[in-house]
């Protein structure tokens, strides 16, 4: 992709994104769609949002490119001992150009190469001197993200940011940490929601989550309130497309 056309692309996702940002938006889904573009405008493997629990202070993925178990897995060990929770500690970017040649992050290490990653960079979410969470991104390929490809992985950060804070958040603490507890909750509604979709579609998780977001978008509902729905049983969804 040559330069004018990543930047072409990168704008109008950007201000695709920025147009969401109005009353009653979806934030689960607005991550979910800011991780997908992440990964294909900046073009690195997978892609995934950590955010901080406001009352144990422990990382949590709110959304990743795919819900394949070792993905989810792989990002939850990154948060508890990996570049990701680095990241989120000290408020500044980690790069991780060679997994292959680092020594740092044993369990972690092992994990991604197994799985097929050779390198990762995580960004901090960041409100003034606060941390929220991390934007990370894996890639199968060695080494670390070009210039223009790091300044898109910071604005996809800063997007991200807004958008679980949004203008009121920036002036109110108590909103910062519902915001934070809403987003959280909202992934756990989902887990449970592909599990019952996964069991009575017959389907596999991740195609399971793939079903839910479909009928969310065809029929323009939040995603948080399709899996709660499913959740407690006033939505059946038997099979993709339904």
């Amino acid at each position: 992709m040559n330069r004018t056309t990543f930047d072409s692309r990168l704008l109008n996702t950007l201000t695709t994104l920025a147009d969401t940002l109005v009353d009653d938006y979806d934030v689960v889904e607005l991550l979910q769609t800011l991780v997908d573009a992440c990964r294909d405008i900046v073009g690195v493997t997978a892609a995934g949002i950590l955010l901080a629990d406001h009352d144990s202070g422990e990382l949590e993925l709110v959304a990743s490119t795919s819900e394949a178990n070792r993905l989810v897995e792989l990002m939850q060990l990154a948060a508890q001992d990996g570049p990701c929770i680095q990241c989120y500690r000290t408020g500044e970017p980690v790069t991780v150009a060679s997994l292959q040649a680092t020594s740092e992050w044993v369990a972690f290490r092992a994990e991604a190469l197994a799985n097929g990653f050779s390198s990762i960079h995580a960004v901090p979410l960041r409100l003034r001197e606060r941390t929220i969470g991390t934007l990370n991104v894996m890639n199968a390929a060695e080494g670390a993200l070009e210039d223009e490809a790091q300044v898109a992985v910071r604005a996809f950060a800063d997007v991200a940011t807004i958008g679980i804070l949004h203008e009121r958040s920036l002036r109110e603490s108590e909103l910062l940490a519902e915001q934070l507890k809403g987003a959280l909750s909202s992934r756990v509604v989902i887990e449970q929601a592909k599990g019952v979709v996964s069991f009575t579609a017959d389907v596999p998780i991740p195609d399971a989550f793939e079903v839910i977001r479909g009928y969310a978008r065809r029929n323009r509902l939040p995603l948080s309130l399709v899996a709660s729905r499913i959740v407690s049983r006033e939505l059946r969804l038997e099979h993709p497309g339904t």
